[in-house]
């Protein structure tokens, strides 16, 4: 097997943090579900373009064999009592903590984010295992309902898991993703055949080693690695559902073929993310907010904000504002708190963001802060950047740029805000500023998508892990967090129990009295104000 490189420090960044030594990559490595004889995929270090990890390449003969395993395992977990499954989250939970510089090192090393960044996900898992394990009894616990006939019927609703599921993941948030959607999978008693991305593998592996380490029994997570187009059809074929993040056009086909099979799925996708600066809003808030939207994971996250709309009493001193704050960002490479913008990822995501800045600038579009990329410091890194004057016939004026850049334009009045912020296939986040909290939240709910925050960029919703995330539009269906992310991976049963008198008439008393009677009776329930 060949070895990561965990070289000296060099000019175009740092090597590898101490933690992350030979062996313990390997180990990590050993947990994918491949053959002894696989082939190998070396993934690199954004930073420095270094060699980072030897992965083995799973076959759609090894999805199979995983999805064997886990039905095998899936039974005996599904008849693991709630109590216990809570005690192995709540221990993740606290290994995730415990852990956190190791899963913070494999983030940075895997994806290219700031340490900043990074711990936003140790934050989110730990509190979307302690939220699942302490609320999931009452979410998949029996409950009563009302029967047909008050007191005779005696109706139960049940939860059962739906056994194995399918969670895709991406490279942009690798514990939020890969551990996100898991942990309420496993919490309902589903097992999980994961596909992470490549190039974050080792973040997706390192989550699932901590849950056998808290407790998880053989089988019940596994994980595969592979290009979509080899194991995505294994990957489908043998799913009682599926969970994917990732682009909407992958999202439509995974959609598709889910629903060929009449098994459900939950699609979270891409997004074109607008902020609505009001006339009322406080600047400096809103260009802080600005940077805070924008910026974070090099822009490569689903809810970041790439649209941003202000008012023209505003404008000038907002994009002045918020132009001085962007200039003053510290962009590099460092395994500690220091940099406020990390690394781009991949190659594609860096030739993305710069064909469509190149584009706009091209078509006329003027850049105000940012717009090109930093070799210096790295291979992928490109500056956070702002536009203006962007149109309609440019490229990321509609299209997903997925990277630090973000298009400023004037707006005349609310109807006028809310008809361009409208104006997209996507709706997946929102933000909205105002010093007046009520009427933020009027304007927010009249913005078409699944999330939207007031005087914050997208961290308020999404922690909000009692309320449903998700998106409308090429956005997805389906959504995480709350209610809906655990229950979406159960199949809901009815037990219903007649007692004493059903339906039909009793013994001596003709069909048209009976009618009669059950019509009074209908009657008086509705007098009564019965439901």
């Amino acid at each position: 097997m060949a070895t990561p490189s965990t070289g000296p420090t060099t000019a175009r960044g740092p090597g590898l943090p101490a933690s992350l030594t030979p062996a313990f990559l390997r180990h990590l490595t050993a947990q994918v579900s491949a053959a002894p004889n696989a082939a190998r995929v070396t993934t690199t270090a954004p930073y420095t373009g270094a060699p980072l990890a030897d992965l083995p390449v799973s076959t759609p003969a090894d999805v199979e064999d995983a999805f064997a395993r886990a039905r095998v395992a899936q039974q005996a977990w599904a008849a693991t009592p709630l109590a216990q499954r809570k005690r192995i989250l709540l221990r993740y939970h606290d290994l995730v903590l415990a852990r956190q510089d190791q899963a913070l090192d494999l983030m940075q090393a895997e994806n290219g984010k700031t340490r900043r960044d990074a711990f936003l996900e140790v934050v989110d898992i730990g509190i979307v295992s302690r939220y699942y394990a302490r609320n999931a009894a009452r979410y998949l616990g029996p409950k009563r309902r009302r029967g047909a006939i008050p007191l005779l019927t005696h109706t139960t609703e049940l939860r059962h898991p739906k056994g194995v599921v399918t969670v895709i993941s991406p490279w942009n948030y690798p514990l939020s993703m890969a551990a996100g959607d898991t942990i309420a999978a496993l919490m309902a008693g589903n097992a999980v055949v994961q596909k992470p991305d490549t190039q974050t593998a080792l973040t997706a592996l390192w989550s699932m080693d901590l849950m056998y380490e808290a407790g998880l029994p053989k089988d019940v997570w596994q994980m595969v690695i592979g290009r979509g187009g080899s194991i995505g059809g294994a990957l489908m074929d043998d799913a009682d559902y599926m969970m994917f993040t990732g682009s909407t056009a992958t999202g439509r086909r995974i959609a598709s073929d889910a629903g060929k099979r009449l098994i459900g799925a939950s699609l979270e996708l891409g997004g074109k993310n607008p902020m609505i600066v009001l006339d009322d809003a406080d600047i400096d808030k809103a260009a802080d907010g600005a940077v805070a939207a924008c910026f974070p994971s090099a822009g490569q996250l689903c809810v970041s904000v790439e649209r941003l709309y202000v008012a023209e009493s505003l404008h000038d001193e907002f994009v002045a504002a918020f132009v001085a704050r962007t200039e003053k960002l510290k962009i590099g490479a460092a395994y500690d708190y220091s940099a406020d913008v990390g690394s781009l990822t991949t190659p594609a995501q860096l030739k993305t963001v710069t064909e469509h800045v190149d584009d706009a600038v091209a078509k006329g579009a003027t850049v105000l802060a940012g717009g090109r990329a930093r070799p210096d410091l790295g291979p992928l890194f490109y500056e956070p950047t702002i536009l203006t004057d962007v149109t309609p016939e440019m490229t990321l004026h509609s299209q997903e740029t997925f990277g630090p850049v973000v298009s400023v334009y004037p707006y005349r009045d609310v109807d006028d805000a809310i008809r361009l912020a409208n104006a997209t296939a996507y709706g997946l986040n929102g933000s909205v500023w105002s010093r007046n909290g009520a009427r933020g939240r009027a304007v927010a709910a009249r913005v078409r998508a699944g999330t939207v925050n007031v005087n914050e960029a997208f961290a308020a919703a999404w922690g909000s892990i009692d309320a449903p995330m998700g998106g409308m539009g090429d956005s997805g269906l389906g959504r995480r967090h709350g209610a809906e992310g655990i229950l979406k991976y159960t199949e809901p049963q009815t037990i219903a129990h007649q007692r004493i008198q059903g339906f039909h008439p009793p013994a001596g008393i003709s069909p048209a009295t009976w009618a009669a009677l059950l019509t009074t009776a209908l009657k008086v329930l509705k007098t009564a104000g019965l439901r």
